[in-house]
């Protein structure tokens, strides 16, 4: 028994290691394109359905889907309306495990066919780079799965011969609740539900469970998938919330549907047609999960606009922070991760910019609470950058490089925004005031534009303005200072007054520098 036992939870653990290498793989060389698929894909809620189930077609996981359309939405990328759809597809789109290994794992033995492609995946991963690498990494990912349904089966066929499994009844209705129960429980063990689908094929195929059992199991373990991103959730966006809920509702109504509607069905076709004897359990397994995800969805959507303002309502709109956007769930897909860095840094870069502005122009200063916050956020964000992998694609490298560097500015800007209040001393030095008002101008002409709408072509132009004006300054710092002396001469000033001025001037000229460096990395960039 105990070798059973160890050869289980070995073609468990083979198993898992596929299906971590084949989507970790893929999403590798999706990268990029599986944002711009949802964001493009989603116009309506049948596109966003179907974009669902295409999704999780490619990757083998729904919660890889679910978790990535979390941070979509915390990103504001996909709107909560956009991520219903999604999440649904979802869901339809993981019932295509048990198709595989119902018609390939369980009835033919593939491990002759496994393990070169193990061998295959390795050699390519050892000896190539960048996608070929990740084309390795994925035929290894699908030799392990498949390697894996085989050891499952040679300890599900020792086991059914030595344990009793007689206690699980479908008799009455809390035997019943109980082997859904365990279904749960083997999903958020084993954190997949296509593993644990995949336990419960192979345990049918050989005999160990009965069909009533295998399909109360499989109604648990679709539900158990909700874990995940109840947990992705936690500390997020409304908007990620929402979404999550959705996750929750759909799963487990389509749960109801299938408890209550579906199995007494299956049970009544198994009794009264005899051509449905002749099909084979694992197939109609298969058949059922699908069946009951479509029914859900088909349910779900006939009520969606009613169900999305219930959720508006049970979850209201909060203040979101910028630290929130920072979504932990994203990680698991760098490309993600690397769009949600680059909008808070936008987004802090122009709130930095902003209180420059408004303290030059309307002498507005900040409070050391909200410099708290700026230093909580760069460290924030220092903390997810170093979490995120080094992505596969050249591409994405580059970028996560430049995002970098984007932060060192943001530090950069956070030190200047220190002597804010040298903006106060300019207003009563004509020339240096001046200077600081063309500084604001330029910035109230591109900040909007650049970091708000993501229109890196204005950044040449930036980088041009400011230069101009960084030239125009450095040629006019003598007659700068020159009239400042005088100025203080005039007005009776006393030494201490003048050094402050002269540093406000250094200061100001500090800022305009910095921008202008700035402007050149994202020019650079576009």
């Amino acid at each position: 028994m105990l070798e059973e036992l160890v050869q289980l939870t070995g073609g468990i653990g083979l198993f898992l290691l596929g299906m971590s290498l084949l989507t970790d793989s893929i999403k590798d060389m999706a990268g990029e394109s599986l944002r711009l698929w949802l964001a493009r894909f989603t116009g309506s809620v049948y596109k966003a359905l179907f974009s669902g189930i295409g999704f999780t077609l490619i990757l083998q996981s729904s919660t890889a889907t679910t978790l990535a359309t979390i941070g979509f939405v915390s990103a504001g990328v996909l709107t909560f309306s956009q991520s219903i759809g999604v999440v649904i597809g979802a869901n339809i789109g993981t019932t295509s495990t048990g198709w595989i290994v119902s018609l390939l794992g369980v009835k033919f033995s593939i491990t002759n066919l496994a393990l070169p492609l193990i061998a295959l995946g390795a050699i390519l991963k050892i000896l190539t780079h960048g996608r070929v690498a990740s084309i390795g990494l994925c035929l290894a990912g699908f030799g392990l799965i498949f390697f894996g349904i085989d050891q499952l089966q040679l300890a599900m066929s020792g086991i059914a011969g030595k344990v009793d499994l007689s206690i699980f009844t479908t008799k009455d209705f809390i035997a019943k609740l109980l082997l859904v129960l365990i279904g749960v429980v083997m999903t958020v063990l084993l954190q997949s539900s296509s593993a644990a689908i995949t336990v419960t094929l192979t345990a049918l195929a050989s005999h160990t469970i009965q069909l009533e059992q295998a399909l109360l199991l499989v109604i648990g373990q679709n539900i158990g998938t909700v874990a995940t991103a109840v947990l992705a959730a936690i500390g997020s966006t409304v908007a990620a919330q929402r979404t999550a809920m959705v996750h929750v509702v759909f799963n487990l109504m389509s749960a109801v549907l299938a408890f209550c509607f579906l199995i007494p069905l299956f049970k009544y076709l198994e009794s009264n047609w005899s051509w449905f004897n002749h099909l084979d359990d694992v197939l109609i397994v298969a058949g059922f999960h699908t069946l009951f995800s479509v029914l859900g969805a088909l349910f779900f959507i006939s009520f969606l606009k009613q169900f999305e303002l219930i959720l508006i309502k049970v979850i209201p709109e909060q203040k979101t922070t910028l630290v929130s956007q920072l979504d932990q769930a994203s990680l698991t897909i760098p490309a993600i991760a690397i769009h949600n860095v680059q909008q808070v840094i936008y987004e802090h870069m122009y709130i930095q910019l902003e209180c420059i502005k408004n303290a030059l122009e309307h002498k507005v200063l900040l409070g050391q609470s909200k410099m708290i916050e700026f230093d909580y956020l760069l460290n924030e964000l220092d903390r997810y950058l170093d979490k995120i992998a080094l992505p596969e694609s050249e591409g994405e490298r580059k970028k996560l490089l430049y995002l970098s560097h984007l932060v060192v500015y943001l530090r950069v800007l956070r030190s200047d925004l220190e002597q804010l209040d040298s903006a106060k001393l300019l207003h009563n030095q004509p020339k240096i005031y001046q200077l600081a008002l063309d500084y604001v101008a330029i910035l109230d002409r591109y900040i909007t534009h650049i970091f708000k709408e993501n229109d890196l072509s204005k950044s040449h132009n930036f980088y041009q303005e400011l230069s101009a004006l960084k030239q125009w300054s450095d040629d006019n710092r003598d007659n700068y200072r020159s009239e400042l002396v005088s100025n203080a001469h005039k007005q009776q000033l006393s030494a201490a007054k003048n050094v402050e001025l002269l540093a406000a001037q250094r200061w100001l000229e500090r800022v305009i520098a910095h921008t202008k460096r700035l402007a050149r990395a994202l020019m650079d960039q576009h």
